[in-house]
């Protein structure tokens, strides 16, 4: 039976631009709930500007413990820059991951610079991230539609993930980063890409948007790819990119791929747990789309016989 890798983004991508602010122990628990539910692979912060980005302010401390805490656990971070890098590192990163957005205007909006200057910044980050010896990952942004510029050209896209690759990156995300794709368009990029890419390196983050996460999620899976982000309860978006609202929810595709005949070693009602904690500490009410499902199984196996 295949695999299928998740890694669990509700720490970093998930809170970063969220209303509430979230110390630093309730990430923590967040972060052991997930574990306990089987999660192997977390995206936990990112060492960006506390003042860009408050809620990311507590980084260093919050990698260090949950390295301390789960030393097992697979633990990236987010690094913008060589600064960023430098931070990362001392607070003891083994795994890093530089976001290129594939627009000129997306990158000037989120980091004020121009694609080129942008893509150079990430293939310097890379290498000097691999002569620390660390594990490397490189997202593409936008790499379907830009909330600027529109539909981005798969020639584009394909480039900036060969430079990615060619930089050092282990790992290439491609990223939906307002939930704009539909699934011919994944099987026709990923099949491009894949075909230039290895498969094994590629992994993709979806946004539910418009209601086609778990669709795009299948076509990946019938190109091949088997490394995917999600994040519980479908937290998060990017604050740099107008209706990039609401993550692919981790318990919506862990429910789809086992349901589909692979193995992902997370548990569904774990996950509850997870979400459980999410909605007390943002105050909202979260879940992907079989939430309704989860609970009603929930409430059954809780009613005595």
């Amino acid at each position: 039976m295949s695999r299928v890798h998740i890694t669990d983004v509700a720490p970093r991508d998930g809170l970063q631009n969220q209303r509430l602010p979230v110390d630093t122990a309730t990430k923590l628990a967040l972060i052991g709930r997930l574990v306990a539910a089987g999660v192997a692979s977390v995206e936990v912060t990112s060492f960006v500007s506390p003042k860009a980005v408050p809620q990311m302010a507590d980084a260093g401390d919050l990698l260090q413990q949950v390295q301390a805490r789960w030393p097992a656990l697979r633990c990236s971070v987010l690094v913008p820059n060589l600064k960023g890098l430098e931070r990362a590192h001392a607070a003891g990163a083994r795994e890093v991951a530089v976001v290129l957005s594939a627009t000129e205007e997306m990158n000037r909006r989120n980091i004020n610079m121009g694609l080129e200057q942008a893509a150079g910044v990430c293939e310097d980050t890379l290498r000097a991230a691999q002569q620390l010896g660390l594990r490397t990952r490189a997202y593409v942004a936008v790499a379907f539609e830009c909330p600027f510029e529109g539909l981005v050209p798969l020639t584009t896209v394909a480039t900036l993930a060969q430079r990615m690759a060619q930089a050092g990156a282990g790992e290439i995300v491609i990223a939906d980063t307002i939930g704009a794709a539909a699934p011919g368009m994944v099987t026709e990029r990923l099949g491009v890409l894949s075909r230039e890419i290895a498969v094994e390196k590629l992994a993709v983050h979806f946004h539910d948007t418009r209601g086609l996460g778990t669709a795009n999620a299948w076509a990946a899976l019938e190109v091949g790819i088997r490394r995917f982000d999600a994040s519980v309860g479908g937290i998060g978006g990017c604050p740099f990119a107008p209706g990039a609202a609401g993550n692919l929810a981790t318990e919506d595709l862990v429910q789809l791929a086992e349901r589909s005949g692979f193995q992902t070693g997370i548990s569904l009602s774990g996950l509850l747990e997870a979400i459980d904690l999410a909605q007390t500490a943002l105050q909202q009410t979260l879940g992907g789309r079989c939430i309704g499902w989860l609970r009603r199984q929930q409430a059954r196996a809780a009613t005595p016989a």
